[in-house]
């Protein structure tokens, strides 16, 4: 269980945040140099050096995104020039991609960035720029939209690269490009000419994850634990009834894969955040505001609290609750974390994104629990043996893990347990969540994936 230090204060981790940025330079300029962009986007390290590997294109948006939050943490001009003609210049496939349910990593990381900062003017102001972020951003989010199953009690969900019968609980997170189109004004048009609320179809995956995706304790079956998730959750194309959870990154369906219970702690919070933007008037189509609410923050509170109560002391969680050699590390939700352990890899990724949805969620609610809880893992987080600060390791954020099951994460020594690596969605998001508190120390505008001109 995480130990919360109390009284925390993002001023207390103003050093490590600046020592993060300054370490991210030299990492991003490192891959600049290397990278070529014939093999796809880079996925995560192997010996120090960013590789790729085929499965979906899904992390093309954080290469490039990265560089657009290191502009946004230090205003050095070459981070923007690189991260803005590299969208212009490679990121146009995914807003078209039909096959992906990712839009929100890949295109509201560069595309919502890069409009975000043109809207609070740290950008030079152009028309015609910014009418090309938005026109980019309502594609993106009309496209995410079509992927569309519906469910016999009305509601649907955004279907994975998996399929129709596939609701994945990560695309929850993804679910901010649905908003940015929304909040642009964009109805995109289905058969018949029928528009298609972008809003609507926002909410009811959201709903659908709430209830598919997430176990509150109330029986539903053997393993239901207040608060855990299931990666994949599965139903008949048929009738569109739901059958059964899955796995395709955690060790079960029922275990709890942290770097999925992660996406739903930031992705309900976020949405919380979005949520809070927008009248009664326009929630009252969809049930109104209170079910609404009601329902993210059921479902962030208790995917918080798993991830509290389910960690080791220091926050950094273990790639799944339920891994199989757990056992062989003791009582090990009663103090740190090891990465060097000879049994089951952590997920450093896995507390970068959640680290950002305690946070949110504290604030959110005026929660000092989820506020300090999330400070304490930032705090953790920036420091060894984590953060990386050697040159020569192009990864940020050290022991990270993208797919235990599949093998796929480079172990260095013979017990097979893979360490001392990085991947670009954890290296993301560990700036994302240093730009969030640098924000704060610095007294700049909060930090949100959407933005209104000024």
């Amino acid at each position: 269980m995480i130990v919360i230090r109390p009284n925390a204060s993002p001023a207390g981790l103003e050093k490590k945040v600046r020592t993060l940025f300054d370490a991210s330079a030299r990492k991003l300029r490192s891959i600049e140099g290397s990278w070529n962009s014939s093999q796809g986007a880079p996925v995560f390290t192997v010996g120090g050096r960013y590789t790729s590997r085929g499965w979906t294109e899904w992390t093309q948006g954080f290469q490039f995104g990265s560089a657009i939050l290191q502009f946004d943490a230090t205003a050095e001009p070459h981070f923007l020039d690189y991260g803005r003609e590299h969208t212009v210049r490679i990121m146009a496939s995914h807003l078209t991609h039909r096959g992906v349910h990712d839009h929100g990593f890949n295109n509201v990381s560069t595309y919502g960035n890069l409009l975000r900062l043109l809207n609070e003017g740290a950008i030079p102001a152009d028309a015609w720029e910014k009418r090309f972020y938005e026109v980019a951003l309502m594609c993106s989010g009309a496209v995410q939209a079509m992927r569309w199953s519906r469910t016999p009690d009305g509601g649907g969900y955004i279907y994975s690269f998996n399929g129709p019968h596939s609701l994945f609980v990560d695309t929850i997170r993804s679910l901010r490009a649905l908003a940015v189109a929304h909040r642009l004004g964009h109805k995109p048009m289905g058969e018949n000419d029928r528009p298609v609320s972008l809003l609507e179809h926002l909410i009811l995956h959201a709903n659908a994850t709430a209830r598919y995706s997430v176990y509150y304790g109330e029986g539903r079956d053997s393993y239901d634990v207040r608060g855990r998730t299931a990666h994949e959750s599965v139903f008949n194309t048929n009738d569109g009834n739901y059958r059964c959870p899955n796995s395709q990154q955690g060790y079960s369906p029922f275990s709890t894969w942290t770097r999925g219970l992660a996406w739903a702690m930031c992705g309900f919070a976020e949405q919380l955040e979005f949520l809070h933007t927008l009248p009664d008037d326009v929630l009252e189509l969809y049930g109104g505001r209170t079910a609404i609410e009601s329902t993210m923050r059921r479902a962030a509170e208790a995917t918080c609290d798993f991830y509290i109560e389910n960690s080791p002391t220091d926050g950094i969680p273990y790639w799944d609750t339920g891994a199989p050699n757990l056992y062989r590390l003791g009582d090990w939700a009663a103090k740190p974390s090891d990465p060097f352990n000879s049994w089951e890899p952590v997920d450093s990724s896995a507390a970068a994104i959640a680290a950002q949805g305690l946070l949110r969620l504290g604030r959110y609610l005026s929660n000092d629990r989820y506020w300090n809880a999330g400070l304490t893992v930032a705090d953790a987080l920036f420091d060894d043996p984590y953060l990386s600060k050697d040159p020569s390791h192009q990864g940020l954020i050290l022991h990270a893990v993208y797919h235990r099951p599949n093998g796929w994460d480079y172990a260095p020594d013979s017990d097979g347990v893979p360490r001392g690596e990085a991947c670009v969605w954890g290296d993301y998001h560990a700036r994302e969540l240093g730009l969030y508190l640098l924000r704060m120390i610095e007294d700049r505008p909060y930090l949100t994936f959407w933005s209104d001109a000024k």
